[in-house]
């Protein structure tokens, strides 16, 4: 495992969204950020991403607490006490104002606009776009549909909906070094054109709370899985839009997968970690198998929480 330099003394976050119970891969992702947390003085902050209104529940976040107190793992700040005493900014849920703050200020100075298109309407536009720009090449499955600006002139009233989208224009791409897989370089405005900040629901989107979280939060080092690479760009020059003059470094680790190369998810039951204690799995078990898992120097036998910081020295 070949990492480019760990700054000391970083504040990095974990992150997971109460939409499920935690699983492997969500233990990966913790083996990371504590162990480089202790291994290089830094702090870990807990987030809870519960922005989505309509799939999070209040039953899978004190199952998220429970799974990380038995694991041994608690954060530096809003430890999983605070969480139980009742709100704190780290529960996006509690955060809602902030956002609301956040999105009036990019409205004032013209960078967010009320968007009433639907997905299905996004994905035609979207492939009509590429067959003019792509003639006679076809458009693959799982490519992200980018937003093709439909309503960025078409000046829809504020009141009509509450989906709010931010213009991703930059003169040049965003360009960054990526701990693990060196250098990047994405553009956003290609990539998946004005971005979604609020959907029509009245729920702010993914990409827009990570940014303000970790903006506000003072995150600057980002340690999550492979499968969010793409959205980096995207991130950093949000962050730039809301004034975060350095955005922070990112590192990201290989995932778990299915035979098939499927990852892991909450929402199929995957190698649950309440399931893994059923079966009588140590704490320091399920560690070593995740530090395995995820690409880390070490054959899978059992490691204590407080030992974790022994992977990256």
């Amino acid at each position: 495992m070949i990492l480019r330099e760990v700054p000391r003394g970083f504040t990095t976050r974990f992150a997971p969204a109460p939409t499920g119970h935690l699983h492997l891969g969500h233990i990966v992702n913790a083996v990371w950020v504590w162990g480089l947390a202790r291994a290089y003085d830094g702090r870990v902050i807990l987030r809870i991403e519960d922005h989505d209104r309509g799939r999070c529940r209040p039953e899978f976040e004190q199952s998220i607490l429970e799974d990380l107190e038995w694991l041994g793992l608690d954060a530096d700040i809003a430890p999983i006490s605070a969480f139980r005493a009742g709100r704190l900014p780290q529960r996006q849920s509690d955060n809602g104002a902030r956002y609301e703050a956040a999105l009036a200020e990019l409205s004032s100075r013209g960078l967010a606009y009320a968007c009433t298109c639907s997905r299905s309407e996004i994905e035609r536009a979207w492939a009509d776009t590429w067959a003019r720009e792509q003639p006679g090449i076809p458009l693959l499955e799982g490519v992200e549909a980018r937003y093709t600006g439909t309503c960025r002139h078409r000046q829809v009233p504020a009141d009509a909906t509450p989906a709010r989208r931010v213009i991703m224009d930059a003169e040049d791409p965003v360009v960054f070094e990526d701990l693990r897989n060196g250098r990047a370089v994405q553009d956003p405005q290609r990539q998946c054109g004005d971005l979604l900040v609020r959907d029509r629901h009245g729920n702010f989107t993914y990409q827009f709370c990570v940014t303000v979280d970790d903006f506000d939060q003072g995150v600057n080092l980002v340690i999550r899985g492979e499968d969010l690479l793409e959205s980096t760009g995207r991130q950093i020059l949000l962050s730039r839009l809301l004034g975060r003059e350095r955005a922070p470094e990112f590192l990201h680790h290989r995932l778990v997968r299915h035979p098939d190369g499927r990852k892991l998810s909450k929402s199929a039951g995957d190698t649950g970690v309440r399931e893994l204690r059923a079966f009588g799995a140590s704490p320091a078990a399920v560690l070593g198998r995740a530090a395995h898992l995820g690409g880390l120097p070490h054959d899978g036998s059992p490691i204590a929480a407080d030992t974790l910081h022994r992977l990256f020295r």
